[in-house]
């Protein structure tokens, strides 16, 4: 029982292409399953980072606001730099109005 050449060519090639999308597939395959463990990685961080970001804002409570300052925290609002602060800024603001345009203190 002899089989013809074109028959074995037909064999051959049949295997040959059996093989090449076999490798092809599981490359596919392989693809796939470290897309999806890197999108599960990306994913279990993400919640790392949520969970730690909540533990922050509950031992660093935001500030209670001020209805003075309308929100906004500021030092002027307490009574210990209420003299200070307000002289110092004044000497500032004279200090950088005496510099003319050229850089040069008059």
């Amino acid at each position: 029982m002899s089989t013809s050449v074109g028959v074995n060519v037909l064999r051959w090639s049949a295997l040959g292409l059996g093989v090449f999308y076999g490798i092809y597939h599981q490359a596919s395959i392989s693809a796939r399953d470290r897309m999806e463990s890197a999108k599960a990685e990306y994913k279990h961080k993400e919640d790392l980072i949520s969970q730690a970001r909540a533990e922050w804002a509950k031992q660093h409570p935001e500030p209670k606001q001020d209805k003075k300052s309308g929100g906004i925290f500021s030092p002027l609002h307490l009574p210990q730099f209420h003299g200070e602060v307000r002289k110092g800024n004044a000497v500032k603001e004279r200090e950088w109005n005496d510099i003319g345009s050229d850089g040069i203190a008059s």
